[in-house]
């Protein structure tokens, strides 16, 4: 098919593609790149700038209509995954077999290449990166040709969270465990005066994976949702009042579509998400940015975010506060550090909303925040390149699989050259 008025989930960027192209086989894949002077993958569209833009020559290129191959092996503990499909069906199947993956982002919509070669992540303090599941990655390279990637390889590192630059994805396995099942318990007015390092890390710590929300209209989160494993223990949690109903991260929005929450057990898959499988978003009228900082700087990082929250409130929907552990992929915003992750919410407004993300970025400059691949940021190249130390090893791998740049656009270029 091709159709060249594409846009992002978001609405705000409209791709400008010569070709946009939904092949239905492997075959007919390999065929497209190998004709195709630069490439890029869309997946499921939820990033917020142009990282996906193949440019006015370039081809667009949807997996959504190859096979959704799903394959669990139980015996090994691992499943190999096709590069179009989206968490939420891949989370159906292998429970469906008695297994589990060891974390979810808050929107199971999304796809899973797309996910991991942006550095996407759940919550939790002992929680990687979705990338940190990946123990092999199966690319389709410029000249058509099928290159695999294993953990335990030296080029490993660069090959999973990789901005799409190495290749087509048209494969992952991952890591995975026994099935389990996690409660969603919610609270209220976390205050942030007193907040200091030890209680911060005591509430990160407080389940699995918790996460803070607030819209920074007044000091402190107006939320906390802590999703316990039933197989752990929950400690008491003293810092915040249970809530009394169903809520949704965004103040004044129906909950209905959330997950399920007052300490129900359920399935992984349905709790770890914030939003059910099967609400189906169409298009948001929202954009999104998240900056992810090492975890000993959080309650500075949120103590500068409360001094510009006059600055941010306005053009704000809501802002979570989460933890990530440390992963190896080279490019992940968490790589080599414990991290706390700030994602914000934004009104649709793209020129409203620019001017207080560089006022962000301004506030969090001192503790080397790392910007999410998918979101709005305005962080310059040079920048960049002093906060990923393995970013040269990484343009090393680009020119050693492709050598011609044909899955290199101007986003990709930029942050290469810094």
């Amino acid at each position: 098919m091709n159709d060249t008025t594409v846009t992002n989930w978001a609405g705000n960027i409209t791709y400008t593609a010569a070709e946009v192209l939904r092949p239905d086989t492997l075959d007919s894949l390999r065929a497209a790149v190998a004709r195709s002077r630069t490439v890029r993958v869309l997946g499921s569209g939820h990033s917020f700038n142009e990282i996906a833009e193949p440019g006015p020559e370039g081809v667009l290129l949807s997996l959504a209509s190859l096979p959704a191959e799903v394959d669990v092996d139980t015996a090994a503990r691992t499943v190999r995954v096709g590069g179009g499909v989206r968490y939420a069906e891949l989370a159906r199947l292998v429970h469906a077999r008695g297994l589990a993956l060891p974390n979810m982002a808050s929107l199971p919509h999304i796809s899973v290449a797309g996910s991991v070669a942006t550095g996407t992540h759940g919550s939790g303090v002992g929680n990687g990166s979705l990338a940190s599941a990946v123990r092999e990655v199966e690319l389709v390279t410029a000249d058509g040709s099928t290159v695999t990637v294993a953990r335990g390889e030296e080029r490993f590192g660069g090959a999973v969270t990789s901005l799409g630059a190495l290749g087509v994805v048209t494969a992952l396995t991952l890591d995975l465990e026994p099935a389990y099942e996690v409660e969603q318990h919610v609270f209220t007015e976390l205050p942030s005066a007193g907040l200091d390092t030890a209680t911060f890390e005591t509430v990160m710590s407080a389940a699995y994976s918790v996460s803070l929300f607030t819209d920074w209209r007044e000091p402190g989160f107006r939320q906390v949702w802590l999703k316990r494993r039933t197989d752990r223990p929950l400690p008491g949690f003293p810092y915040a009042v249970p809530a009394t109903e169903k809520m949704h991260p965004v103040p004044g929005m129906p909950a209905v579509n959330c997950t399920e929450q007052f300490g129900v057990p359920g399935p992984w898959h349905e709790r770890l998400p914030h939003f059910r499988a099967d609400f189906v978003p169409s298009s948001g009228a929202e954009l999104q940015s998240e900056y992810l900082m090492p975890r000993e700087h959080a309650v500075d990082a949120l103590r500068a975010l409360d001094a510009v929250r006059d600055v941010v409130a306005p053009v704000l929907q809501t802002c979570e506060v989460r933890t990530v552990a440390a992963d190896e992929q080279w490019l992940s915003p968490s790589y080599g550090r414990d991290t706390v992750a700030l994602h914000f919410t934004w009104v649709e407004d793209t020129a409203a909303v620019l001017p207080v993300v560089r006022r962000l970025e301004d506030a969090l400059d001192a503790f080397d925040a790392r910007p999410h691949w998918g979101k709005v940021f305005t962080t310059p190249a040079a920048v960049l390149r002093a906060r990923y130390p393995r970013l040269d090893d990484f343009g090393a791998l680009v020119k050693s699989l492709d050598p011609q740049g044909t899955f290199t656009n101007a986003f990709v270029r930029e942050v290469l050259a810094g």
